[in-house]
């Protein structure tokens, strides 16, 4: 995978190296995180596991250091022997499948966490993404989608490749610290960060970069602040390079504003930068909201209804197969603030709907998304996987 940083991809990837154990001996590979990214050794510490790290695959574009990091994956193939090579998030994705296929490793899985085909490029560079993805998904043996409607998008809006070449496995979390000891956690979050007992905490959970469209959230924390009398908090919990262009935003809505690290003071505003004990953060919130233009499974989502904290988030990819709406939570239209504002209002007012919308989004979490799931499932397609490989061999002897 691309690197071991703060999110969903890599909290799966862990879980697959540990959980698929004994069945399968796994080695996991990660590229070289960016400057402003929080390591996330943490993940990968509690289960044992040491990745290989191969620091020239990085995020940005270079053909030097592609090319030393395909070199290098090659020699991790040659030394290593895998049946199955499964590779994580875009450039990962690619340098990854390219030096299975040039190894003739007998099986190549990549899973699409999210997509990069809308909202992060130009439409040149977007669409010289999708012929790549296109010629990759080709070679491969298979793909995995974490939902049905991302399914839907790479096979039918983006025709990367046939609908039964992609196999749905729903993301699996561990579940269980973020629905134990609720009012412990609770308090160690609030007192933190300076919450009284009768603020109304709002979170924004994730990486502060364009697509997580926090103007978004900061132009809604202006408008419910106005329109409310409770008294209400926002916090951003996350870190990245957009942070300045939160702050100047705030500063423009005369918004009171902190960043926590430097001003570790009480705000309308505040960013806490990273945090690794994510079961405190949704506990200490009270409603959790995502903004997106785009995602794959908001793994944000599930923590935060495993929390039983209701959720706003904008109907992009995964989120409709992730939060039911007007169950445990609202999905509102991409980019709508006065919808967003409405349904964060109603929440805001109503601390029984807050309730009963929490205790629903439980149930449907603990039920959809179980990590013994998501490993039986990827199990089982593995073994599909190589039988198939294993019948190809033999048509060819």
């Amino acid at each position: 995978m691309n690197r071991l940083v703060i999110g969903g991809p890599a909290i799966i990837a862990a879980y697959l190296t540990h959980y698929l154990q004994p069945g399968f001996e796994t080695l996991l590979v990660i590229g070289g995180k960016d400057d402003h990214e929080q390591d996330a050794d943490f993940i990968t510490e509690q289960f044992g596991i040491r990745p290989v790290v191969v620091p020239e695959m990085r995020r940005a574009i270079s053909w030097k250091a592609d090319r030393a990091a395909y070199q290098r994956l090659k020699g991790i193939i040659r030394d290593f022997k895998p049946d199955i090579v499964h590779t994580h998030a875009a450039k990962s994705g690619a340098l990854g499948r390219l030096a299975a296929f040039a190894s003739k490793v007998p099986v190549t899985v990549h899973t699409f966490h999210g997509h990069v085909f809308h909202s992060y490029f130009s439409p040149l560079k977007t669409q010289a993404f999708i012929q790549a993805e296109r010629y990759l998904a080709r070679r491969s043996s298979g793909i995995i989608a974490i939902s049905d409607i991302q399914k839907e998008e790479l096979a039918g809006q983006f025709r990367i490749c046939p609908h039964d070449k992609i196999k749905v496995i729903p993301l699996g979390l561990d579940l269980a610290p973020f629905a134990t000891e609720g009012e412990r956690k609770r308090a160690a979050f609030r007192q933190a960060f300076g919450i009284e007992n009768d603020e109304i905490a709002i979170g924004l959970v994730g990486r502060v970069v364009p697509v997580k469209n926090h103007p978004l959230f900061i132009a809604v924390a202006d408008a419910v602040s106005k329109a409310t009398r409770k008294r209400v908090r926002f916090f951003v919990i996350g870190d990245g390079d957009e942070r300045p262009n939160v702050e100047a935003d705030c500063r423009a809505r005369g918004l009171d504003y902190t960043y926590y690290p430097e001003e570790p003071r009480r705000a309308l505003v505040t960013c806490t930068s990273w945090q690794t004990k994510m079961d405190e953060v949704f506990n200490g919130l009270d409603i959790v909201a995502l903004t997106s233009h785009n995602e794959g499974t908001p793994v944000s989502l599930i923590e935060a209804q495993a929390a039983s904290r209701p959720v706003v988030a904008t109907n992009v990819g995964g989120t409709a197969d992730t939060l039911q709406d007007g169950s445990g939570g609202f999905i509102v239209a991409p980019g709508d603030a006065a919808a967003f504002t409405e349904r964060l209002l109603q929440l805001i007012e109503g601390e029984e709907l807050r309730r009963n919308m929490g205790a629903a989004g439980l149930r449907f979490a603990e039920q959809h998304y179980s990590v013994a799931t998501m490993i039986r499932r990827t199990a089982d397609y593995y073994g599909s996987l190589l039988d198939a490989a294993r019948a190809r061999n033999r048509v060819k002897a």
